[in-house]
């Protein structure tokens, strides 16, 4: 049985990614990019003891994902392959998932860095990063093993620059 499922924004990310095509790609390669979510005033006691994480999740809907394809060339390789098996925007839902540090919270706003996040993306939910139940040690990471970490690295930051200052 197939159900829709209708989720409400519980704020907006704000980045200084308005260009897909120059924004970082994952977290990791977007150090120095900073952000902030603003979380609407009716959620706000729900961030309740947050400050004490260094780093959250962010899930939030990727407004401006193109049109769904189930085949894909990540930005890794310039091989074809299944969605589920990358993190491309142009899913059947285009829902996104980013760690990013968490600078500070003042009332409803969370100022973060590490944002990889276009522009005025609806956030959906936010939730504690946390090594004690999140850290992997012993992974496979599939097709992304045979990736150089220098060619991800220049691809994933896509020529972006962080601002100085």
């Amino acid at each position: 049985m197939r159900e829709s499922i209708v989720y409400r924004a519980i704020g907006i990310i704000r980045s200084e990614h308005v260009d897909p095509e120059r924004t970082p790609i994952q977290p990791v390669y977007s150090k120095g990019c900073r952000g902030r979510a603003e979380v609407f005033p009716e959620y706000a006691d729900g961030l309740r003891d947050l400050e004490g994480f260094s780093h959250i999740y962010l899930v939030y809907h990727m407004h401006r994902a193109g049109r769904a394809s189930l085949t894909v060339k990540p930005f890794l390789q310039d091989v074809e392959r299944g969605v589920f098996a990358t993190r491309a925007p142009c899913r059947p839902n285009p829902i996104g998932m980013s760690i990013v540090r968490l600078l500070r919270r003042e009332e409803n706003t969370l100022h973060l860095d590490g944002v990889d996040v276009l522009d005025g993306a609806p956030l959906l939910d936010i939730k504690p990063y946390t090594a004690k139940f999140d850290r992997i040690e012993d992974t496979r990471n599939g097709w992304q093993d045979e990736v150089n970490e220098e060619i991800a690295s220049l691809r994933g930051k896509r020529g972006f620059a962080p601002r100085k200052g």
